[in-house]
């Protein structure tokens, strides 16, 4: 699979990049007369008009907190925003509740209340309490029906969850109806007739509880204060087999295709027609039909290549450098968050590669490279060419060979998938280490980067990949790499890198962008994905203040693990102006942005 990659320019460093069209060409010249004649030159034609050309800039303008957020405590994760109040709602997820704020005033973000969804969910339903009920792991608004949705787990994240419906203008609740395990993810459809939730269904440590992966569609048509089981339809994957899915990861005990499958977040077309749902563990997309309730689709994503030029990256936390290179290791994309477009009638649907693996006490699922080899029984068999090309001397012998890549400066410390590009008698993991395995391939976890599929044949047109540690390591390279509650420099390249997490599309004056939080260093990454096979780098911005001590972070302090982004635009938004929230998950934060656009040329 091959794609075009654009390199970096110095000039993606500036704040803002003119994307949208270059100057118009003079209009051709009349026709002359021939050689000696007398006659005047024809008139030149008229000058061609200029392209519109747009210029966007984000900047920093306020930030908010629920001031009993508990710091690292997931007191801010996915934000959304009713227009017809000026109101953000965040989830607060270990505290079950959705926080509330006042954003008539975008700059001074203003927290006014907790929603206490478990209780209200456990007053709505009979024999339910409210310590049957855990985190709060979504919440999506519809402003044409005034209806807010919120995502609910049960305390045991294995039993099923909960749907809860509230008035989005006075957080009247509404009612709440019983979805799948662990609902990771909710959405409307955009004719506001429907709302999806991804079921994560994830194990318990033990894997002696293993539920299915199943995606809900709630018929609220009638309006939600009236849904009941009734208008629930439960899309699962039980009729799946391995032929029908070959390319998909299975990983678990057993193999059972079902409780395997684990759909983390739902993004839904235009035409309100299909659900596009991350299989994150699974490093795939399943698409359901909205209209008939069935599954349609379930696709892997394939793998990167990072020896390929422009897809390199940093795979040691130990080597004291910045050391973005190409090394022969395959990323597995394993989105997050998604998103959908259409361009000419094409469908595309644009993921974070963030990465995430099902490792448990009975399943181990990832390991340090260096990691496998403490058994003698397994072993690295990695072509000459990969030894020779990328290798280096990391252990001084004199010699360039396989061992060099277990050094902890090298490839050693990097994380990979146990049962990936690998052959043996227990490469699968299942109760322990892999044992009597042979890697001929090393398969990373995420990408590092952010990618646009076409949705109707399944290709890879654009991925970002190598920009993003790039950018960062230009912009702040004394905390390249760093962790999401550390200023430490380089502590995550050996796991994920600066790990995408969420996305949003937006269209600004005719153009279409996306904007991509960084889990772990922090920041928002802004592109033009107006022509997704030529999308093109726009800024990266970031809030985070690393000169602060590691001891002196707290909650609401500074803008700490950026999980889910919301665009408000100019129409909606209390200042008249384009603005984007950005809930962060480790400081508890709600940070807004403002958005600047300029029209140059004419």
């Amino acid at each position: 699979m091959t794609f075009k990659m654009k390199g970096l320019a110095a000039a993606m460093m500036c704040a803002s990049v003119l994307l949208a069209g270059c100057e118009g060409d003079d209009g051709a010249p009349g026709a002359t007369g021939p050689a000696g004649a007398t006659g005047a030159a024809g008139a030149a034609g008229a000058d061609g008009q200029d392209a519109t050309r747009t210029a966007i800039s984000l900047s920093f303008l306020g930030r908010g907190f629920n001031p009993d957020a508990a710091f690292d405590g997931s007191a801010a994760e996915i934000v959304d925003f009713d227009p017809a109040t000026n109101k953000a709602f965040v989830v607060n997820a270990q505290a079950g509740g959705v926080d509330v704020y006042d954003l008539a005033a975008p700059a001074s973000p203003a927290f006014v209340e907790e929603l206490d969804v478990a209780a209200d969910v456990a007053a709505a339903v009979e024999g339910l309490a409210a310590a049957d009920l855990g985190a709060v792991n979504s919440v999506a608004i519809d402003t044409a029906s005034n209806t807010m949705a919120v995502a609910i787990a049960a305390a045991v994240e294995q039993n099923p969850g909960y749907v809860a419906f509230y008035q989005a203008s006075d957080n009247t609740f509404l009612a709440a109806v019983q979805v799948g395990a662990l609902p990771d993810g909710v959405a409307f459809s955009p004719d506001g007739t429907k709302v999806v939730a991804a079921n994560e269904g994830q194990p318990s440590s033990d894997y002696t509880n293993d539920p299915d992966g199943s995606i809900s569609i709630v018929d609220v048509s009638g309006g939600a204060s009236s849904v009941t089981a009734a208008n629930v339809t439960t899309v699962t994957f039980d009729a799946l087999t391995a032929a029908d899915i070959p390319s998909v990861r299975i990983s678990g005990p057993g193999g059972d295709i079902a409780a395997a499958m684990e759909p983390e977040y739902v993004a839904i077309s235009a035409d309100s027609s299909t659900a596009y749902v991350t299989l994150q563990e699974n490093n795939a997309i399943a698409e359901v039909n909205l209209t008939t309730g069935a599954l349609t689709a379930v696709w892997s994503m394939g793998f990167k290549d990072h020896r390929n030029p422009g897809n390199e990256l940093d795979v040691s936390n130990r080597d004291d450098v910045i050391n973005i290179r190409s090394w022969p290791v395959y990323g597995v994309y394993m989105p997050d968050a998604l998103a959908t477009y259409q361009v000419n009638g094409v469908n595309y649907v644009v993921t974070a590669n963030e990465g995430d693996s099902r490792d448990y006490a009975a399943h181990v699922d990832e390991l340090r490279i260096k990691d496998i080899t403490d058994d003698p029984t397994n072993g690295i068999d990695l072509p000459l060419a990969d030894v020779l090309t990328f290798g280096g001397d990391y252990d001084q012998d004199g010699d360039v060979d396989a061992l060099d890549f277990l050094e902890d400066e090298a490839l050693g410390r990097l994380k990979i998938i146990t049962d990936l590009g690998a052959t043996g008698t227990n490469c699968d993991a299942t109760g322990a280490a892999p044992t009597g395995c042979t890697y001929t391939a090393l398969y990373a976890f995420g990408a590092r980067s952010f990618s646009i599929f076409n949705a109707d044949s399944k290709a890879l047109v654009f991925d970002s990949g190598s920009d993003f540690e790039r950018i960062t390591a230009q912009r702040f390279p004394e905390n390249f790499n760093a962790q999401n509650d550390s200023n430490d420099f380089d502590s995550r390249s050996d796991d994920k890198g600066p790990e995408p997490e969420g996305i949003e599309l937006a269209v600004i004056d005719g153009r279409t962008y996306a904007f991509i939080n960084l889990e772990r260093v922090g920041g928002v990454m802004v592109y033009d994905v107006t022509e997704p096979e030529r999308s093109e780098f726009v800024q990266y911005i970031t809030n985070r203040d690393f000169t602060l001590a590691d001891a002196d972070l707290d909650a609401g302090v500074t803008d700490l693990g950026p999980e889910i982004t919301h665009f408000i635009s100019a129409e909606d938004s209390p200042s008249g102006v384009p603005l984007l929230l950005v809930s962060n998950e480790v400081s508890g934060t709600l940070a807004v942005y403002q958005i600047d656009v300029r029209q140059i040329g004419n």
